[in-house]
This record gives structure tokens, sequence and C-alpha cells, in this order.
């Protein structure tokens, strides 16, 4: 299975999402080389007046990354969002993502992302001039309307196929939901019957089997997976597997575990440098050990550790003996 955004086929239909401090270049590396067909950059903003912060110099980093390289924007200007996605194409974005589906505040209090949702005519004058600023496939995350009794999402897509939209990713809650409460699938159903550009669904996709699911029952082309693949990267291989074969894979065993972690503590702390590194790699390794033995003694200990070197000393010794008591059970 595969999914056509412009140009580019996808070798997988499992896509990563863009989350604000989580898919940074290191974390994004990992999902590819672990099955994701595509991985969309944290979100920046359109002010590049703000793009001379460390952080968003990190966001913006995208050389030696695997093809097609996605970055999202958010903002609420027209003109800025357009010259926003110019200049993320000159450092080095194929695809832009223009982001109307985050519900946090304190971007929605700045009338973007979700919000965007309420005003159709400002959605349509936002993805006009971006799809009108560059020469790269626009594509676009939603989420079903603004609230349970204004789902607009149909009507949302429609525009974004009319201006140009390559790629239409669906969350299954409304702005006002939040991340609470069930995902209804029936919009992201209607909203792939009414509109030809390809459809990826989101929004609770946590297991190959639901993966499955939610394809059948929506007719989605694509499945973008959110906070399930925090501490789980090795989801999207699972996913693609099950969607092509019907059957399930093996889980990782404790050794391509460690051998995963390990990658990923060195990347963190080479990308970030010692200080920073360690403390993002405080909350990943959290994730990954969440539901391992001994994980919340683990996580503690780790958390007091300062220096890189401890940090990568101490995952080798936890995972010694998790590889040891895997080794003894067969």
């Amino acid at each position: 299975m595969s999914l056509q955004i412009g140009p580019f086929t996808l070798s997988s239909p499992v896509v990563l999402a863009p989350m604000a401090g989580v898919t940074d270049q290191p974390f994004r590396l990992l999902c590819k080389r672990l099955g994701a067909g595509l991985v969309v950059a944290e979100m920046l903003t359109s002010d590049t007046r703000l793009w001379n912060t460390r952080k968003s110099q990190l966001r913006l980093i995208h050389q030696d990354e695997p093809e097609p390289r996605s970055v999202q924007i958010a903002g609420t200007e027209p003109a800025q969002m357009a010259q926003a996605a110019q200049l993320c194409v000159e450092r080095g974005a194929q695809i832009v993502d223009i982001n109307m589906g985050c519900p946090a505040k304190k971007v929605c209090k700045k009338a973007a992302g979700s919000a965007l949702l309420k005003d159709e005519v400002l959605v349509q004058s936002i993805l006009e001039a971006v799809v009108t600023a560059v020469n790269v496939p626009v594509t676009l995350k939603i989420r079903t309307g603004w609230s349970p009794d204004q789902r607009n999402g149909v009507t949302i897509a429609k525009i974004a196929e009319d201006c140009g939209v390559q790629a239409l990713a669906v969350h299954g809650r409304t702005r006002a939901c939040a991340y609470k409460g069930e995902v209804e699938y029936d919009t992201i159903a209607m909203i792939k019957e009414a509109v030809s550009i390809p459809i990826i669904a989101n929004g609770d996709i946590t297991t190959p089997e639901r993966a499955k699911q939610v394809m059948d029952y929506t007719q989605a082309d694509g499945i973008m997976i959110g906070r399930a693949a925090q501490g789980n990267p090795w989801l999207f291989r699972e996913i693609q597997h099950y969607l092509e074969t019907g059957e399930t894979l093996p889980k990782a065993s404790y050794k391509e575990v460690t051998a995963v972690i390990l990658e990923h503590l060195n990347r963190l702390h080479s990308f970030y440098g010692d200080y920073m590194g360690v403390r993002i790699a405080r909350k990943h390794l959290g994730w990954y050990v969440q539901h391992l033995p001994m994980g919340a003694q683990f996580k503690s200990r780790f958390n007091q550790l300062d220096f890189a070197s401890e940090q990568y000393a101490s995952a080798q010794e936890y995972f010694a003996h998790l590889i040891e008591g895997e080794v003894m059970a067969a």
C-alpha cells in the first residue's frame, strides 16, 4: 500500500503527525527508518521574525533527511503564511503543511490552528495564498469542525480541494473537544466521499487493528499517528505490515528496543548538545519505559542524571537486565 501526495509516492500510507516538542529531527529520522511513509516536522509560526530563537532554528534543520521533507506552518495572515511557506521551501521543505487542526489554547487564542475553522473565508484566503506562493505540494491538517454542532469539515475540505491543496489530514474531533471524548470517524468518511484528494485519517489510532478498522470505515487513503508513536516508533511498521498482510508482527525484542533507544539518545545528545539533549531525552525515555518492567523506578533514576554519558550508561544497564531476563525466559 502507498499514498500519493503530488509527485511523491510514499512507501507507506502511515504518516507521523507533527507534534510540537516531539517530532524533532532525531525522532523523525527514527520513525522514518521504522516504517513511516512520511514524517512531518514540528509546527513553525508563520511570523518569521520569531524564527531567530534557538527553538525555531532547530525546527528549521532538514538536511540529511529522507525525502519528501514536510514542514508545517501555522498562522492567520495569508501574506505572512505565503512568505513563511516560501522560506521553508528555500530551506529544503518539499511539502508545506498548514495547521488548522491544533486545539492548543495558546495557538487558538491567536485565532490560528483549529480556530481558523470558524472563518471559512479566511481559510480560503490562506490556502490560495500559500498554494500560489510555492511550487511544492501544499497539504492541510484540520479537525472535523469548530464544535460538535458546527462540524464544517466537509465544507473546509471542498475549499481546500478547490484551492489546490493536494492532501488533507483530518482529526476525528472538533476544536471544542480538544483530545477528550470519543473520536468520530463519520465526518472523515463524509469528507472522503466529498472530495477526490487523498484523505489521511487521524485520532486515537493506537494499534494495527484500529488502523485497519479506521481505513475500512472511512475509506481514507492513509493513517496519521500522533501520540501513540511516543515511545513506540515501531508502530509504523506494525501498521504497514498489518494493512498489507492482515498479520500481526511480533513485538520488537528487548535487544532491538535497546538498540533503537540508544540510537535515539545519541541523536538527541548530538542534535541538541549535552544540556538540552539530556533534558529532552528524559521525556522520550519516560515514554519508552512506561510499560516496561521496573520502568517507573528506572525513569525516576534516569531523570536525576545530568550528563549524556550517564544517561547512555544507565539505559545500557537497565536494558541489559531486561535482555537477560528475556533470554532466560526463552
